[in-house]
C-alpha cells in the first residue's frame, strides 16, 4: 500500500528510545517520520532501520552542505539507508545541487531528492545580518529556481512562500506521488489552530498550506507532545479533508 499521507512528523527527541517509543503509538500508514540531525547523529543507521521495520518511510533531514563530492558520497551514503526522502541546501550551489542528484539517480528505487532554501527560523532582518541582499521572498525564489534547473525533487519552503513558487516555476496544483517525480514542495512551520509557535517565526495552519499549494507538511510538537499522539495526527488530517 502506498503512503499517501502529506504529514511527515519530526521526530525530535533527546534520545533514540524516546523517538522510537513515540513511534510505536502511531499507524505509519497514516504518516512518514523526519528524522533531523539531532536524532541521526544520536541514532544513526541503526534508527534508521528500527524505524523501517516499524513500518515508516523516513524523511532524513540532514540538510546537506558541502563541496560537491563530499556531499555526492553523503548522498549516497543515505540512500544506501533506503530512506524515502532527504535534502540538501540549496545555497550550496549548482555544483553541489547535480553532484547530489547524480549521487542518487544511481539507485534504481532512488529517495527524493530536495532542497532546503531559507529556514523558517529565520525572517528579513536576519537575512539582512548574513549578507544577503533582497527580500526573503526574493532570495527563496533564487533557490526555488536554482533547485528545479538542477533536476531536484523539490524544495523545503516556508508555507507563505508556496504561492510565489508555484507562480515563479509555472507549477500547477495538481500533484500525484509517484516515479515521475513532479517537484514538490514541503513545508515546516506548520502548526494547528491555537497551538504554540514557539522557534518558528513563519507559520501556518495545515489546511493554509494545503489550500496553498504545499505537498508536505512538517509537523512536530503538535503530534509529538500531544497526550494522544494518533488521535493529534487524525485531527490534523480532518481538517485537510
Amino acid at each position: 500500500m502506498v503512503n499517501k499521507s502529506p504529514l511527515l512528523i519530526a521526530l525530535d527527541f533527546p534520545t533514540t528510545a524516546a523517538a522510537l517509543k513515540f513511534a510505536q503509538q502511531l499507524d505509519s500508514k497514516t504518516c512518514r517520520v523526519k528524522v533531523g540531525l539531532e536524532l541521526f547523529t544520536l541514532g544513526g543507521p541503526a534508527l534508521v532501520e528500527a524505524l523501517h521495520k516499524l513500518g515508516f518511510e523516513i524523511f532524513l533531514d540532514l540538510k546537506f552542505h558541502d563541496i560537491p563530492n563530499t556531499v555526492a558520497r553523503a548522498c549516497t551514503s543515505a540512500a544506501d539507508l533506503g530512506v524515502w526522502m532527504m535534502n540538501v541546501h540549496a545555497l550550496g550551489g549548482r555544483e553541489m545541487l547535480l553532484a547530489a542528484r547524480e549521487a542518487v539517480d544511481k539507485f534504481q528505487t532512488r529517495p527524493l531528492l530536495i532542497a532546503v532554501s531559507i529556514l523558517t527560523s529565520l525572517d528579513q532582518g536576519d537575512l539582512y545580518g548574513m549578507g544577503l541582499h533582497g527580500s526573503l521572498e526574493e532570495n527563496v525564489l533564487r533557490l526555488a529556481r536554482l533547485s528545479k534547473a538542477n533536476y531536484l525533487d523539490g524544495l523545503v519552503c516556508s508555507p507563505h512562500e508556496l504561492k510565489a513558487i508555484r507562480q515563479a516555476l509555472n507549477m500547477n496544483y495538481h500533484f500525484i506521488e509517484g516515479p515521475e517525480r513532479q517537484f514538490a514542495l514541503v513545508t515546516p512551520g506548520i502548526r494547528p489552530e491555537g497551538s504554540d509557535t514557539h522557534d518558528q517565526k513563519r507559520i501556518m495552519t495545515p489546511k493554509e498550506a494545503m489550500d496553498l499549494g504545499a505537498n508536505y507538511l512538517v509537523v512536530g510538537r503538535p503530534v509529538t507532545q500531544a497526550d494522544d499522539p494518533q488521535a493529534a495526527l487524525q485531527a490534523i488530517h480532518d481538517t485537510l479533508v
